[in-house]
């Protein structure tokens, strides 16, 4: 559960902007937004795949 507690004399807009931007780095953006719609379990393996994939070459390059 995120919390954001206010700082000193920040706004209301302020905050949300923080808010907004620490559940993006969390990722919960993104889940909420992969869970809003039904996703067939052939389109789950193939995004997995694609992201193991990705996850290699990034290790590949920072390896070498």
């Amino acid at each position: 559960m995120l919390k954001i507690r206010s700082r000193g004399n920040e706004t209301v807009e302020q905050m949300l902007k923080r808010f907004k931007k620490l559940c993006e780095k969390e990722g919960l953006t993104k889940e909420i937004k992969r869970n809003s719609y039904y996703e067939k379990p052939s389109e789950r393996r193939r995004r997995q795949m694609r992201k193991s994939i990705r996850q290699s070459m990034r290790k590949q390059r920072l390896g070498q």
